[in-house]
């Protein structure tokens, strides 16, 4: 240890208090962070003749001195533990790496006629989130059970606001078409409730009311009504037998399950609503040392649940350290009882060896493509003249609409695959519609500007989705801002823009590559160009999306969504609408002149 930390003085004066404990190296670097009931004997412990586990004997090694914060009680040492992990990312903890939050369902509760959707990030907007889910397609899955068994709309506001006659949904019975009136917005409502009910699992309720409603138009002798309902129940049950649901079973649960393998660790998570698998996900911890399969668990449970949704019971393949902690912990947060619980039988057991075996397959699957991304790497850098393969590569995309909402895409590659979590969209501002060239400048000038200043690390190989004219003006920026290190290359589609006819265009090189077809380099270049493309078409649509969210109508004070369907319903559609004179517009009803003056000036602008 160093000579201005004395271990045996400090740990005289430590108190016997609950707290956090840092290890820190000679440059000051947080080795480690753990929680402790008795900081004095959790602390000692390290520096005891007792025999270590090689992790920690790692640890003592590269340890110099030790810091501490006494808290209050255990609890806020594991909420203090879980803030100084996610901060200063300690190499002998386990870490949960970070990725997309969960989806959930939207229903836009205000709304007459309310809309669910899927949503995923922050819940700010009005109305009510249901979830979450374990997925995208477990919601759209859900989604499409909604649409078939209650016809509820999941149109843009702006779509729904300029019908005049039924959509193609409405046709195929999957919508009741709200937006032409077709349906109350009291019989609409009463659909919404039966469509949460049933999400929340509460099936038997939902068929309970529609059998009351069937034998009501049966008795008024309204058999159509009837015959309908009578389907949709048959509908509703057989889904319910399909899926498997236990009617013991109505908690929110989560099922975890570890795996290990060569040292490398997966979690996986099956998600139970209402008796319902929802579907499951996989995480892969980063794990830098030795640890125990407790040890991981109790990691996971805490840097997973203390910072999102937090279900009444939590089923564990093994006992995590801690379980009485954690359960009041995570109780104090979701404001109920939780449960951890390992010794399970009967569906709970089902459930638990069901995430299990993903786990254990995961691992595996992670472990051959894993050598597969390995072999790829060793043959780019023999290809690039490397003289290691590259640790991290990094890949720029462009993409627009005729020259319009232009974005770029970065996607960054290491030796594990693809680093989801570090990807980046840039918006491009400021540059003629549908020069490339600028918005490649741009993107590339705002991106490794602050990656110089130690946003994150810097790639060993930069790819431009582009050719000779996007890798100059890349090269530019480089020289611009001085960065020194990554290898610069262009990704150009050869004759035909046919897969395997790249033409590879290298800084510094006098000719351009050619890969062969079966070039296990050209391979992983193919895949990264490729994600790059996917993520910058999604960024590029998405802005796009937003700007087509809202009708042109919007925004109009006094022009609410009843006035909104009044005006297309008396012009018959938009650009009739875009045509009509103040005269016109004031024959509506409930259109005065200031307002007609108005709406004219807002398709007529400029």
């Amino acid at each position: 240890m160093a000579q201005d930390f004395d271990a045996k003085t400090f740990l005289q004066t430590l108190t016997h208090k609950p707290g956090v404990y840092r290890m820190l190296d000679a440059s000051g670097t947080v080795l480690y962070v753990g929680k402790a009931r008795d900081l004095k004997k959790r602390v000692a412990s390290y520096y005891g003749s007792k025999a270590h586990h090689p992790k920690t004997m790692a640890l003592m090694n590269q340890a110099e001195r030790v810091e501490v914060t006494v808290t209050s009680s255990e609890k806020e040492a594991l909420l203090l533990e879980l803030n100084l992990i996610k901060q200063h990312q300690p190499y002998y903890n386990v870490l949960l790496r970070d990725g997309k939050g969960y989806p959930f369902i939207h229903i836009t509760t205000t709304d007459d006629y309310p809309r669910f959707s899927f949503h995923r990030g922050a819940r700010k907007a009005p109305g009510r989130f249901l979830g979450p889910y374990p997925n995208s397609a477990a919601v759209r899955q859900t989604l499409t059970y909604v649409q078939k068994l209650f016809r509820i709309r999941q149109c843009e506001d702006s779509f729904f606001s300029n019908r005049t006659r039924p959509c193609l949904q409405h046709q195929i019975k999957r919508c009741s078409a709200p937006c032409v009136e077709l349906i109350s917005p009291d019989d609409y409502r009463r659909d919404v409730d039966h469509a949460i009910m049933f999400l929340e699992g509460r099936d038997n309720k939902v068929v309970d009311d529609l059998k009351a409603r069937m034998d009501a138009a049966s008795g008024d002798k309204d058999y159509e009504t009837a015959a309908q309902l009578r389907d949709q129940i048959a509908a509703i049950k057989s889904l319910h037998s399909r899926q498997s649901i236990t009617g013991e079973h109505q908690v929110d649960t989560d099922a975890l399950a570890v795996a290990e393998h060569q040292g490398k660790w997966a979690v996986v998570s099956v998600m139970i609503k209402g008796g319902r698998v929802l579907g499951s996900r996989t995480f892969f911890p980063r794990t830098r040392a030795e640890h125990g399969a407790a040890e991981v668990m109790a990691a996971f449970i805490s840097q997973h649940y203390l910072q999102g949704e937090v279900p009444a019971e939590i089923l564990t393949s093994v006992a995590p350290e801690g379980r009485e902690l954690l359960e009041e912990t995570l109780g104090a947060r979701r404001g109920s009882r939780v449960q951890i619980r390992s010794n399970v039988r009967g569906t709970r057991r089902g459930w638990l060896e069901m995430a299990a075996a993903n786990a254990s397959e995961s691992l595996l699957m992670r472990a051959a493509g894993q050598a597969s991304v390995s072999n790829q790497l060793q043959a780019m850098a023999e290809v690039f003249d490397l003289d290691e393969p590259p640790s991290r590569i990094e890949c720029f995309d462009i993409s627009h609409t005729s020259g319009e909402q232009t974005v770029a895409s970065c996607v960054v590659f290491g030796e594990s695959g693809a680093i989801k979590s570090d990807y980046r969209r840039f918006n491009i501002k400021d540059v003629e519609a549908g020069d490339d060239y600028a918005a490649i400048a741009q993107v590339v000038r705002r991106r490794y500007t602050r990656l110089k200043e130690g946003e994150a690390p810097l790639p060993d190989l930069i790819l431009i989705d582009g050719g000779k004219g996007q890798l100059q003006a890349a090269a530019q920026e480089i020289d611009a801002i001085a960065l020194d290190g990554p290898l610069l290359a262009a990704v150009a589609k050869g004759p035909e823009r046919r897969a395997g006819k790249e033409v590879i265009h290298v800084r510094g090189a006098e000719q351009a590559l050619r890969l062969p077809a079966d070039s296990p380099a050209l391979h992983l270049i193919q895949q990264i160009r490729d994600e790059a493309h996917r993520f910058a078409i999604t960024a590029m649509r998405q802005r796009r999306g937003k700007q087509r969210r809202q009708s042109a109508l919007e925004g109009i004070p006094g022009v609410g969504p009843k006035k909104r369907r009044e005006l297309l319903r008396h012009f018959g559609g938009l650009q009739e609408l875009r045509n009509a004179s103040v005269g016109d517009l004031e024959q509506v009803a409930g259109i005065s002149t200031k307002l007609a003056e108005q709406i004219y000036a807002r398709f007529h602008a400029g």
